[in-house]
């Protein structure tokens, strides 16, 4: 009996070890995978909040709450499935599904530089004021779920590239557990941002001078926050946009672009004391130069076609 439970307790050892290098593997792969995700989590993160905007201070972080729910939906019921079908039947796929979601960012952000030079249509303002409150809340939501679908995609792309040589449960583990932690990390920082003026105005109230100013301070960054928002979601989308389909286009064997890219951040490297820095920032703008040429063909095209649609229609 007593070595009967000796074996008992070995074979019990035995699995927790396993289950211990599993959760280890899982946990450094989606370390791994998140890393890569970055720049896509900096535009989610700084495209969000836009979303809340304009609501009652009540309404805000109930919204930030449903887009928040929408997300994990999208992470985990649809996109993880259809990573791992993806992983295990077509796994060549991955690289050119990366690439058009990098297109798409490149896209989107280039559609952003231009918007920011056209003036905005009055009508766009009309068709929101015309809407109730909950029928606005609701169209406000769907459109950052839709948003953020694409984000979500884009993030589970990267992070399956990049644990596409271990086993599939690994991977939907590693999946799993990126789009958990990134979920709850941008769409806390999404809320900060959303109630930082609230925040700023209670504090502006308090008995402590100090913090009274701290408030009055935050209060007066907002508009400033969410412009540099703004251009930091941009340039984010660029420079990973381009990144995915440099390294897209080397993988295929596609040198010319992906060799000037490299060849300019291996000279920006050189810098005596701060090579890595300037290396990875010379990458990042080759990177951003790549992503703003194929977003402006594809925003071009689009405008052609939008154009030459209006003009049959009348």
């Amino acid at each position: 009996m007593p070595s009967g439970l000796a074996a008992l307790l070995d074979d019990v050892a035995g699995i927790t070890k396993l289950a211990a290098a599993s959760l280890d593997d899982v946990t450094g792969a989606a370390g791994k995978a998140g890393s890569k995700a970055v720049g896509v989590v900096v535009d989610d993160t700084a495209v969000t909040p836009g979303y809340a905007m304009g609501f009652t201070p009540d309404r805000e972080l109930p919204i930030v709450w449903k887009i928040a729910l929408g997300s994990l939906r999208n992470k985990l019921l649809f996109l993880l499935p259809g990573a791992m079908l993806l992983s295990a039947f077509a796994p060549w796929a991955v690289t050119p599904i990366l690439m058009c979601g990098g297109a798409y960012l490149a896209f989107e952000a280039t559609e952003k530089i231009l918007e920011a030079f056209t003036p905005e249509h009055e009508g766009e303002a009309v068709e929101d004021l015309a809407l109730s409150g909950p029928e606005l809340e609701k169209q406000k939501v769907s459109g950052a779920i839709r948003t953020d679908f694409i984000l979500s995609a884009e993030i589970m792309a990267i992070a399956l590239a990049d644990v596409s040589d271990k086993p599939l449960g690994i991977q939907a583990g590693a999946l799993a557990l990126v789009g958990v932690l990134l979920t709850i990390g941008v769409y806390g920082v999404v809320a900060l941002i959303v109630k930082m003026d609230d925040i700023g105005l209670h504090l502006s109230r308090g008995k402590v001078q100090s913090l009274r100013g701290f408030g009055r301070g935050l209060v007066k960054a907002m508009p400033w926050t969410m412009e540099a928002l703004t251009v930091v979601g941009t340039a984010a989308m660029l420079w990973v946009g381009g990144g995915i389909i440099v390294h897209g286009l080397e993988k295929f064997h596609l040198t010319p672009v992906p060799h000037w890219v490299e060849g300019f951040s291996h000279w920006a490297g050189q810098a005596p004391g701060v090579g890595a820095v300037t290396g990875w920032l010379a990458f990042a703008l080759g990177s951003a130069v790549v992503g703003l040429a194929i977003g402006g063909v594809l925003a071009g095209v689009l405008h052609l076609w939008h154009h030459r649609k209006g003009a049959a229609a009348h």
